[in-house]
């Protein structure tokens, strides 16, 4: 199972989680993300350049503006490793019952 620890880093940030639910919902440049922070401009950039080395947000340019957009791409390394453990919850939890199961018979 192979992991990019660039997209678990920029995961890992609650502002960065903000800007990704926003984008979500459209397209922004970074003068849109900066508007809904208290924060520098040059902060949100920042947040933004670690989502994009994680791959979850693609940057094209329109003229002079810069476009954020969601990829959706870039979370499928994140689905395969949470999908990874699903098994294992899936194992315990049907021992998990198992046990009730059991107890509620004695």
């Amino acid at each position: 199972m192979i992991t990019n620890v660039a997209t678990f880093k920029a995961l890992g940030d609650p502002t960065r989680q903000q800007i990704l639910a926003m984008l979500a919902g459209r397209d922004m440049t970074i003068g849109e993300v900066v508007d809904h922070f208290d924060m520098t401009r040059a902060g949100v950039k920042k947040h933004m350049k670690l989502l994009e080395a994680g791959r979850l947000i693609s940057v094209k340019a329109d003229g002079r503006e810069r476009i954020n957009s969601l990829n959706r791409e870039g979370f499928k390394s994140v689905m395969q490793w949470v999908s990874y453990f699903d098994q294992f919850w899936d194992d315990k939890l049907d021992a998990l019952a198992s046990l009730v199961e059991q107890e509620e018979q004695k």
